[in-house]
């Protein structure tokens, strides 16, 4: 006689198979602007919901709209974007070398190039 009970296991059906177009039309998300912007003062506990919120900046148009709009000049989007390409040039030439032995050590940033090129662009 076991305490323990049946043991299961359960496979989800996937929403869709490869090659197939994707669907996310089962996700709900906040529209472009609609989530706040808090101070930086603003303390942890009261932000605590923007780490399951979707903060959007973009609408569907590809404008930025809302209180994270940053109202930057379209010639420092253009340097910022120069230079997030060049990161990703960078990347990959890195972790080419690593594959084939000559570096000992290297960590890609893709899909995160925006943040290090934003401090970048900051300190300067």
């Amino acid at each position: 006689m076991k305490n323990t009970p049946t043991l299961s296991l359960r496979v989800p059906e996937p929403s869709g198979r490869p090659g197939d177009a994707p669907d996310f039309s089962h996700l709900q998300f906040d529209p472009a602007g609609a989530v706040s912007r808090p101070e930086v003062s603003t303390a942890p506990y009261e932000m605590r919901d923007h780490a399951f919120r979707l903060v959007r900046v973009l609408d569907d148009e590809g404008k930025a709209v809302g209180p994270w709009d940053p109202k930057l000049d379209p010639e420092v989007m253009r340097r910022g974007l120069k230079a997030m390409i060049l990161t990703r040039a960078f990347d990959e030439r890195m972790h080419r070398a690593h594959r084939q032995g000559k570096t000992s050590f290297y960590m890609k940033c893709t899909g995160e190039e925006a943040i290090a090129v934003a401090q970048g662009m900051i300190l300067s």
